[in-house]
């Protein structure tokens, strides 16, 4: 039993000591990037990598979400500064795709990362719209996204990403007024995948209105919800960052006022 014992001390200690000699790093997350075509229009992703501190960063950008889930490898000098016009086609090369963009800085601080998406019609680009970034893990049981809308001038679609291990399953549900679910609908999505449609895919028996909420549910860690409202005149975007929780007791009140 003492020499059972000895041995997996040791097999622990030099599982310590690999552990101990891989070098830090820091994740960060832009929910979306993309290159891809929309109604009228060409979505693009801008990104801008900023290096604030005083020695050089090594940097491994990822689409976890696209095919052969592509990575490249950069260096930034202290101070440096790299931008990408369409990330997704300037950086990793590709015509199109639409994931999550990882950003991989090696030691204790990330880089400073900026994205920005817009449209391309023809010679015109739409107004730029920020992309939050995602510096820390989001993961709660309930996110929602406020500020729906599905009328004849706007359009929203839905993201949901899984950067988990295994499928995850979302249960999503529709609400114009606090507490009261219009509509129900259930998804589960695989590995290494992002989800994105419009809202009347999801829920194809609501009518227009302004001001829907789309509650998210799941138990899978890893996960990431986002919405987009654009108008469809323009083709402007808003971006939607989940909220976390169910809408506050206040804002029932004042809806059924």
């Amino acid at each position: 039993m003492a020499a059972l014992a000895f041995v997996f001390l040791m097999a622990t200690a030099v599982e310590a000591r690999a552990a101990a000699a891989e070098p830090p790093s820091i994740s960060v997350l832009v929910p979306v990037v993309g290159s891809v075509a929309g109604i009228g229009v060409v979505w693009k992703t801008d990104v801008e990598l900023r290096n604030d501190t005083s020695q050089e960063a090594t940097v491994a950008l990822s689409l976890p979400a696209a095919v052969d889930e592509p990575t490249i490898l950069l260096t930034l000098p202290a101070g440096g500064v790299q931008r990408f016009t369409d990330v997704v086609g300037e950086a990793f090369g590709m015509a199109q795709a639409l994931s999550p963009l990882r950003v991989q800085t090696l030691g204790r601080h990330s880089v400073r990362v900026i994205a920005t998406v817009y449209g391309v019609r023809g010679a015109d680009i739409t107004k730029p719209e920020p992309i939050p970034v995602i510096y820390s893990d989001p993961y709660y049981p309930l996110r929602r996204l406020d500020g729906l809308t599905f009328s004849d001038d706007f359009r929203t679609n839905i993201g949901l990403a899984n950067l988990g291990e295994k499928e995850a399953s979302f249960t999503l549900a529709l609400q114009r007024v606090v507490g009261r679910n219009v509509a129900v609908a259930r998804v589960t999505i695989p590995r290494n995948a992002l989800w994105h449609q419009a809202i009347q895919a999801i829920f194809p028996l609501i009518t227009k209105g302004d001001d829907f909420t789309v509650i998210v549910e799941t138990g899978s860690h890893d996960t990431y919800v986002y919405g987009s409202v654009i108008d469809n005149r323009t083709s402007d975007a808003r971006f939607i960052p989940p909220a976390l929780g169910a809408p506050p007791a206040q804002d029932a009140d004042r809806q059924t006022q």
